[in-house]
């Protein structure tokens, strides 16, 4: 394909809040490359001049996309004193049997994802005006083609997802193109069918037993729970197993959680599989709180809807931004607070997104569809328009908090792994939103400005 011509810088947001986005990871990597420094020697001691970064390898000739690029404006990142943490991670093990476990630099057996391409010089449309994202390129259509088509394959003919009557629906969706956008850095398609399959069964779980085909809070703790179960296996007597696998093909969402947990587990390490499992605990949590409000007819206040958005929302899709990518962000290294945050921000940030772009699909809903502007507008007693506009305002300080983090803790631990997963995590927001933006057959813009 020609390159896409880039356009025009876009604004940039105030001075407190400056843009980092995946370029800025880019760089606070690149400024602390020298990782031998920072693991031989107590914080704080003098690093050596950092050595030439070699060469980045040629990108395969048509199976690597480009990957996500931020905006153009970039500011220098300050380099935090070393955290207590990171620094025992950093360390690695001590004692007898131990010098083999040391977390120290080795050779990658994955390229580094390509440097990010230009901004496509238009999208198809329109972005919510006020809202801080970056642009980025269209997803590469010949793997949003074959995405497309093996999921749709996956879902008619290995797990019989949904009727005849829904595939305008499934199709609408636009999957491959959104999975596509989101993982730039996938090495191939069989590694994007891995968050792809997921990213389906999970709708599936949210449409069938909570949302729009059949769902209801009534009942949905035993639905969830008994779904769980294909994604963190039932352990229990001989007597009892041949029922709870019957269980597993009793409905579309949880014949999806069996088959598309089946393949991730083939291609992750067992502590990535129990990472998903643990984010998806989260996520069925909340859809109980939120089912709780809708039986009480309730309106929560808005710090608690945004308690509840942490735990339904996104998380468990870029949390497997590695493995999608086929590397591995070692447990002790994803489990350090400052990773959960940025990894929380992250989720937050592109939760919010969702709420204000179906903002006028849920408002032609059967029913009251809680949001965050539904909720400040009643908690707030604000109007309509001010209530969004606000939301608005609530979504660019979790970007900015989420940049700002994620690139303290890109130049606090500049490992490779963390500095590729950090990355990924910032593609997989930018493409998320790039998604919403353009699936116009799902969202449409309320008239407020």
């Amino acid at each position: 394909m020609p390159p896409s011509e880039p356009t025009p810088p876009q604004p940039s947001p105030p001075e407190t809040h400056p843009r980092y986005g995946a370029q800025v990871l880019l760089d606070a990597a690149a400024r602390a490359r020298d990782i031998v420094a920072l693991t031989g020697g107590p914080p704080g001691a003098p690093s050596p001049p950092a050595t030439p970064p070699a060469p980045a390898p040629a990108p395969p000739p048509s199976d690597t996309p480009p990957a996500a690029a931020s905006a153009p404006t970039t500011v220098p990142v300050p380099v935090p004193a070393q955290s207590t943490g990171f620094e025992r991670v950093l360390r690695g093990p001590s004692g007898l049997g131990t010098a083999g476990l040391r977390l120290s630099p080795r050779p990658s057996h994955h390229p580094e994802p390509p440097a990010p391409a230009p901004a496509p010089p238009a999208a198809h449309g329109t972005p919510i005006p006020g809202l801080y994202h970056h642009p980025v390129p269209d997803p590469d259509p010949v793997r949003v083609e074959e995405v497309s088509r093996r999921i749709k394959s996956w879902a008619l003919d290995e797990v019989s997802l949904y009727p005849d009557d829904w595939e305008e629906e499934f199709d609408g969706f636009s999957v491959g193109s959104y999975m596509v956008g989101c993982h730039p850095d996938a090495p191939t398609v069989d590694h994007l069918m891995i968050a792809t399959r997921l990213m389906v069964a999970e709708n599936a779980v949210d449409d069938c037993y909570c949302e729009d085909h059949g769902g209801s809070p009534i009942g949905l703790g035993e639905r969830l729970l008994l779904a769980h179960t294909a994604l963190d296996p039932l352990h229990t007597t001989r007597e009892y197993s041949p029922d709870w696998e019957k269980s597993l093909h009793a409905d579309a969402p949880r014949r999806a959680y069996r088959s598309a947990m089946e393949y991730f587990v083939r291609a992750s390490s067992p502590s990535q599989a129990d990472r998903f499992r643990h984010d998806m605990a989260r996520l069925h949590m909340g859809y109980l709180a939120e089912a709780a409000w809708a039986q009480l007819d309730a309106v929560p206040e808005v710090w608690e809807y945004l308690a509840m958005r942490q735990f339904n929302n996104f998380r468990p899709c870029p949390t497997i931004t590695d493995t999608v990518g086929g590397y591995e962000l070692p447990a002790d290294l994803h489990a350090q607070p400052a990773m959960q945050k940025v990894i929380a921000l992250a989720g937050n940030a592109t939760t919010i997104v969702n709420d204000l772009y179906s903002y006028t699909k849920e408002l032609d809903a059967p029913g009251r569809h809680l949001n965050l502007p539904v909720v400040i507008a009643e908690r707030e007693g604000l109007s309509d328009r001010d209530a969004y506009l606000k939301s608005v305002e609530v979504h660019n300080d979790l970007m900015h908090d989420f940049e700002e983090h994620a690139a303290a803790l890109a130049a606090d631990c500049p490992l490779p792994n963390v500095q590729r997963f950090l990355r990924g995590v910032a593609a997989w927001v930018d493409g998320n939103h790039h998604w919403h933006q353009n699936n116009t057959y799902r969202y449409s813009l309320p008239d407020f400005w």
